[in-house]
């Protein structure tokens, strides 16, 4: 390739241009999600069962400096459609926008009543009982890592934004947005497999 072209890949709606043919493959391998093989830790492939685990491998999520495995539970049992609930109350430890495991305990421990969060801290799956409604950061990253495995619809997140608003994924679009707390939307327990 002369130095002054550009090597394009095209998928659908997606184009990545750029000087270096190799880099142009990379991205546009990760643009369209192509699983990459399972590490040395004996993760599985992002996307694929985790046996035991209580769902897929939805990838490493940086976490607040401590990295951890998000796994999603797949099935129609793992899916509910639920108001956020609380509306008019703002408490104050709901509001973490990455930590969707103390914003979960935050909304349940209360007296207030919570459907979404209640809901995911119910669900059991392989044994496992530590689901959590997952924060509005964690659900951009599954939004990037598993899209695959969301209904394509607006999902809660754990994450507050007032009394009155909360946020909420859009799986079909990839936007996150703010919703007043009286609305029905889908809710997806998620779990931290820690390496």
């Amino acid at each position: 390739m002369q130095s002054n072209q550009l090597a394009t890949y095209t998928h659908g709606e997606l184009m990545i241009s750029g000087p270096d043919e190799q880099v142009v493959l990379k991205l546009a391998s990760l643009a369209i999600g192509i699983t990459p093989a399972a590490n040395e830790a004996g993760a599985p492939a992002i996307g694929q069962p985790w046996p035991g685990e209580g769902g897929v491998n939805g990838g490493l999520f940086p976490g607040n400096g401590k990295p951890y495995y998000l796994i999603v539970p797949t099935g129609a049992d793992a899916e509910a459609k639920h108001v956020f609930g609380g509306y008019g109350e703002e408490l104050d430890g709901a509001n973490s926008p990455h930590d969707g495991m103390t914003n979960t305990a935050d909304l349940v421990e209360t007296d207030g009543n919570y459907p979404a969060a209640q809901f995911c801290s119910a669900f059991e799956r392989d044994g496992r009982t530590d689901f959590y409604l997952m924060s509005r950061r964690e659900a951009q990253f599954l939004e990037i890592t598993v899209p695959e495995v969301f209904s394509k619809a607006y999902h809660w997140t754990s994450t507050q934004y007032s009394a009155n608003g909360a946020y909420y994924m859009d799986f079909g679009d990839g936007w996150l947005n703010l919703l007043d707390k009286v609305n029905e939307r889908l809710v997806r327990p998620v779990r931290r497999k820690f390496i």
